[in-house]
């Protein structure tokens, strides 16, 4: 969904994070300084805050590093650029995820790929909201089809999750881990989150949208809705994240490879890289499955992908899906 021509016009001009004068931007724009005002006033629905100075004008408290889909793809592997089949980029969107499965429903082919400026209803895991600010992180979601049942791509998550974990250390980010069952961490710290939606038959064709929210930058303020520890590469690397066309690109590289193959190879190929990364292996955790909670120590992964709990008696126990908090 494109912004309407002047808000667009406006960002560009205000995206280089320098002040601009009100009447700079109406002579730029053909509009009057009150069109002006109107348009700096509904920035902050997109979660853009201005910075309003008299004698010096408006200037974004962040610029914005504007997504290109010539510059990522050109970034990418000649490989994996071959699987891609189409790129976009949407200004705003509900939801990458939920474009591409309703995309879907209209035909659209494995390797298409969406990513967005800012989502107005992001997803997180369990229909929480994934906080999705203008211009500041990576949301990207990527559709593909596939010959057998969703019962195949059991896994598929984990996987992804390994295939982010490899984009992120060929960017020089290291210190990274993997909280089951798809969450990206940095020192105990949420940095990112994988969502993997499926739809289709039971025992035949299916399709796949896996969707990825990275943190690039965020403020405490656009942070707050967040319920648990998080951090952002501009946190990490000290101020020097790398372009979201280079991050996009990377994530690209690794993630449609993984995705293409999974059918194939399954989470068996994965799996000893992703008890590598394990950041919970051995912590002492307490396991949410809507009202109950289960304490115990994490004892690691079985060969399904599935979490072995070890309780207070002792004994392991296997388990397909709740939500993982650490406990101190």
């Amino acid at each position: 969904m494109e912004l309407p021509e002047i808000k667009k016009k406006l960002l560009l001009l205000l995206g280089d994070g320098k002040f601009h004068s009100g009447s700079e931007l109406s002579a730029v724009l053909g509009v009057t300084r009150s069109a002006i005002w109107k348009q700096l006033n509904t920035l902050p629905e997109l979660g853009i805050d201005i910075a309003a100075v008299s004698g010096k004008g408006y200037r974004l408290e962040k610029a914005i590093d504007w997504l290109d889909a010539a510059e990522i793809e050109q970034a990418m592997r000649k490989t994996s650029r071959a699987l891609l089949s189409e790129l976009e980029i949407h200004q705003r969107i509900d939801s990458t995820n939920s474009y591409l499965m309703n995309r879907a429903l209209d035909g659209a082919g494995a390797g298409t790929v969406c990513l967005a400026e800012y989502q107005m209803a992001g997803k997180g895991r369990r229909g929480r909201e994934w906080v999705s600010p203008f211009g500041s992180n990576i949301y990207l979601s990527i559709l593909w089809r596939f010959q057998q049942g969703p019962a195949v791509l059991a896994g598929l998550s984990l996987a992804a999750g390994v295939a982010a974990i490899r984009a992120l250390r060929s960017l020089d980010i290291h210190s990274l881990g993997l909280k089951w069952p798809n969450d990206i961490y940095w020192r105990d710290r949420k940095l990112g989150g994988i969502l993997v939606e499926v739809s289709g038959e039971a025992n035949g064709p299916c399709c796949v949208v896996l969707g990825i929210g990275l943190n690039i930058s965020l403020t405490e303020k656009e942070a707050q809705k967040i319920t648990q520890a998080w951090t952002d590469l501009q946190d990490i690397l000290n101020g020097a994240a790398p372009s979201r066309n280079r991050l996009a690109a990377a994530l690209l590289n690794e993630l449609l490879p993984v995705i293409a193959g999974y059918e194939k190879q399954g989470l068996q190929h994965f799996l000893e890289e992703w008890r590598s990364y394990d950041c919970m292996l051995g912590r002492a955790v307490t396991l949410h499955m809507g009202q109950n909670s289960i304490e115990g120590f994490v004892h690691g992964i079985n060969s399904d992908g599935m979490l072995l709990l070890k309780l207070k008696d002792g004994g392991i126990q296997v388990f397909t899906s709740g939500e993982v908090s650490f406990n101190g």
